[in-house]
């Protein structure tokens, strides 16, 4: 038996990383009916398809391997390019890594604007089958979806913290409800549970050719949620996820396999789970549908709050632009805001729901983006045990890729219906990334700081010479073991030096979690350093680790770059820093006590 303490966390699982994959079931088959023929070999060889793409992908690839990796039951694109540096430190695979870290996160976040808005319309497309309901304009749907998502971000800015509890329990009912209508419309065409022979499904392969790329690119819709199931896997750890799959795969496949079972006795239509469903339950239809509505609801929550995390991860790892960051708990740091990102989310939705208009219209055109992430995760996958030597799971990480790859390769065939769409979402985090972290290259190549060793000389004489202010000063460098130019401006062109000048270097490393402190006393007359370590997933209070030290400074200064170029991508790269907050307000620090120093320089 479980704990309580453990099954607590399993329903809280349910709420917070299961809601994608959850709610593909109600869009997955329709759509691939669209073009299928309901005959038996078909049916058979869809569902067998269905069951071993789930067991492959979320089973094998990122339950068992990519969840095993890790120190605290981290996930996500951005921990596995931290395992694979902290493993390689150098060498030519460093920067092919990067590059291939850079595709998966602009292609998660392209995924991520596409999930919210196939999910809440398929849902509300539902109501179609309430009596008196059946001919409600497709406007009307646009409009109620179009609302539902207004309001769900709306709420982003409070937290969800108040309701969240109610997560868990709502999929778990939702979960439940798909298992048992399952098990129900089953009983009345067992013959369907012939498809977990994993020989229907290449028998429909090898006998359907070219046609089974373009199943297989629909087939994708049963696996969109994996990649965020695995990136949210830091708000709960491994464990609970892993126990909640082994209930939320039964209750999918079963759903998938009455589905199919309906189907092979009624023929397709529309929405096959909302059709079987109201087909058995009568007036019971109308709570069902609320619920799927809910369900996909919190679906869009997991994903933002996924996008959500997955940028600040961006951010703290220096390959996207300071945001203002709101932490929306008193008591978990993990829950954040993001209003920049909120907003845009928001718009590229609506623009998104208006463009496709309709949930088949938009699954013909979903898949490449997730297709493409999985494929990257797994040569990450791959790499790493072959770094490890790991071979029984490198082997099975290169099957991985061949199988992945398949599924994006047939995706691919979706970029006539749109499927574009989902390259030209990634295209804008990516091309931000890039401008942004060559950027940073040309200003740290620009800015030269000046050695330690060489400062402190000219550092002990205007010490000794200058009459000081009293009380202590906070300088943020980013080396310790260098001098930001700002700081050699104060002291010796200002004239400015404090009786106490204290260095502060916060150095983002390249685990996830950790934090360690150094604090170096008297590296000469009236000058400290504060060097802080801490892991890139890490949300730390910077105020107070310096009061843990006794320090309480007058002033705060940090460096600012004023960009001038006549060049394009240095413009745009300006335009980044000046929209991007301070570093010292990203970090909430004490906004009286702030001076920042601006360095102007000319790329």
């Amino acid at each position: 038996m479980l704990s309580g303490f453990s099954s607590s966390r399993i329903i809280k699982a349910l709420g917070l990383v299961f809601g994608d994959i959850g709610t593909s079931p109600i869009y997955t088959l329709g759509v691939i009916f669209l073009f299928l023929l309901p005959s038996m070999e078909n049916i058979l060889g869809l569902l067998s398809l269905i069951f071993w793409s789930l067991f492959i992908i979320i089973t094998v690839q990122y339950v068992w391997l990519a969840m095993s990796l890790g120190t605290k039951g981290e996930g996500g694109i951005i921990v596995l390019k931290g395992i694979l540096l902290s493993i390689l430190k150098e060498g030519p695979l460093v920067p092919v890594i990067g590059f291939l870290a850079i595709i998966g996160i602009s292609l998660f976040i392209g995924d991520g604007v596409i999930t919210p808005a196939i999910s809440i319309l398929s849902a509300v497309e539902g109501i179609r089958l309430v009596p008196g309901f059946a001919s409600i304009s497709g406007g009307s749907l646009l409009i109620i979806a179009a609302i539902i998502a207004i309001v769900l971000f709306f709420f982003q800015k409070r937290g969800t913290e108040n309701i969240a509890w109610a997560f868990g329990p709502v999929m778990f009912v939702w979960f439940l409800c798909l298992a048992v209508t399952g098990i129900i419309s089953i009983s009345h065409a067992p013959q369907v549970l012939l498809s977990l022979n994993p020989y229907y499904a290449i028998t429909f392969l090898l006998e359907n050719g070219f046609q089974a790329l373009f199943v297989l690119s629909a087939v994708i819709l049963c696996f969109t949620g994996g990649e965020a199931l695995y990136a949210d896997m830091g708000q709960l750890g491994r464990d609970p996820i892993v126990k909640g799959w082994y209930f939320v795969f039964p209750s999918l496949m079963l759903s998938y396999l009455g589905q199919g079972a309906y189907v092979l006795n009624h023929g397709p239509m529309g929405t096959v789970l909302f059709h079987m469903v109201a087909s058995m339950t009568g007036p019971l239809y109308i709570p069902f549908l609320i619920l799927s509505i809910g369900a996909t609801i919190i679906a869009s929550q997991a994903m933002i709050s996924g996008m959500f995390a997955v940028v600040y991860q961006a951010v703290t790892t220096r390959i996207l632009p300071k945001m203002k960051i709101q932490f929306t708990s008193s008591d978990l740091m993990s829950q954040i805001y993001i209003d920049g990102v909120n907003w845009l989310l928001l718009a590229a939705v609506l623009i998104i729901m208006v463009a496709f208009k309709t949930s088949e219209n938009l699954a013909a055109a979903y898949g490449v983006a997730v297709a493409g992430n999985i494929t990257i995760s797994a040569i990450m996958l791959m790499v790493i045990f072959l770094l490890k030597k790991e071979s029984l799971k490198f082997l099975i990480s290169v099957g991985l890729i061949i199988f992945d790859a398949t599924f994006f390769i047939a995706s691919l065939t979706k970029l006539p219906h749109g499927a574009y769409w989902s390259f030209l979402l990634a295209s804008v985090p990516f091309f931000i990334i890039i401008i942004f972290t060559r950027g940073q290259e040309k200003l740290r190549s620009s800015l030269s700081p000046i050695p330690l060793d060489q400062f402190l000389p000219q550092y002990r004489e205007g010490y000794s010479k200058l009459n000081k202010i009293s009380g202590a000063a906070l300088y943020f460098i980013s080396d310790p073991k260098y001098v930001s130019p700002y700081v050699t401006q104060i002291f010796f062109e200002n004239e400015i030096i404090y009786e106490q000048n204290i260095f502060v270097s916060i150095r983002i490393r390249d685990y996830p979690f950790g934090l360690k402190t150094q604090y170096k006393e008297e590296c000469a007359e009236g000058l400290y350093l504060l060097i802080i370590d801490i892991g890139y997933m890490e949300i730390i209070d910077i105020e107070s680790l310096i009061r843990e030290r006794g320090i309480n400074e007058k002033t705060i200064f940090y460096g600012m770059e004023n960009i001038v170029s006549d060049r394009i991508i240095w413009k745009i790269y300006g335009v980044m820093k000046r929209l991007s907050p301070p570093f010292v307000q990203f970090y909430s620090l004490p906004s009286e006590k702030i001076h920042g120093v601006i360095t102007r320089i000319i790329l």
